[in-house]
Formats: C-alpha cells, structure tokens, sequence
C-alpha cells in the first residue's frame, strides 16, 4: 500500500526544491508554520485541500497539476507487483520490474542494487521502491518533464 500523504509530499518537496526555494521561503508564501510544512513534505501529515491549495499557490502552481502528477505516479505503483511485501531474512533482495505494456526498466541512482526491489517506468513517471528495513519501503517517483516551466516571483 502507498500512503497517498508520502507521494503528495513528494511532489510538493519536487517543486519547491526544483524552484531553488528554501521551507522558510514557501512556508512564509503559504502561511503555515515551517515545520507544519517539512512535516507535510516528508508524508508525516496529512494536508486538507485548503492547506494544500495555499502551497500550491506558493509554489505558483495549480492544485489539478499537483494531484494530476499524484495521481499519475500513484497509478504506476499500484501497477507494481508487492510493492510492500515482507522481506524473507531482513533482507531485501531485488524483484524483477513487472511486464506492464509501456512500462520498463530504468536504472536507479543512490541506492545499493540490493535495497531496490523495483523499478518501473511508463516514459514520464519513474517510480522504484526502496526496502530499508523488513517493515520500512520508500516508494521513490521521479518524473521527466516535457516542457520548461518558467516562474515569475
């Protein structure tokens, strides 16, 4: 199961981090506390739609396209074979990526092989889930974008 507030985080951390903006910066846009916000970010918290709203007009962006992008990499993990089976041993062992039409293997960075346990992608949305611990997967979503999004400050 992927938890809805993680992948939100996610994006909204995305975002902001691809706008070179620090928490401080969005928070203050936003008015919601800086660690309200970094709680919102890591998946810790849920956000209503109206808190939700107000960080997406801080980071100058539309709600539709925050969810959209949600929605979309939400749709790939659940394509995902076992995304968060238990782990025989404590260990994590690699999981072949599933045979989904458009989706294929792609190659994850940072993450020792052995901790990956799969990796899909549908040629916008990569998404590959991490084993940490025997009860702890990180469902990691990198999107590619099409078009060069300017913001106005």
């Amino acid at each position: 199961m992927v938890l809805l507030r993680r992948v939100i985080g996610d994006a909204l951390r995305a975002r902001r981090q691809g706008q070179h903006r620090t928490l401080r910066e969005v928070s203050t846009a936003a008015n919601v506390s800086l660690g309200y916000l970094s709680e919102i970010e890591r998946g810790q918290k849920e956000a209503s739609s109206e808190l939700l709203a107000a960080i997406c007009d801080a980071l100058g962006a539309r709600l539709s396209e925050l969810l959209r992008e949600v929605s979309s990499t939400l749709e790939l993990a659940e394509g995902m074979q076992g995304v968060l089976v238990p782990v025989e041993g404590g260990e994590a062992t690699p999981v072949a990526p599933i045979q989904a039409a458009p989706v294929s293997p792609a190659p994850v960075k940072a993450a020792p092989a052995e901790a990956v346990r799969q990796v899909a992608s549908d040629g916008t949305v990569s998404v590959s889930v991490h084993q940490e611990t025997p009860l702890k997967a990180t469902l990691r979503a990198t999107r590619k974008r099409d078009r060069d999004v300017i913001y106005a400050a």
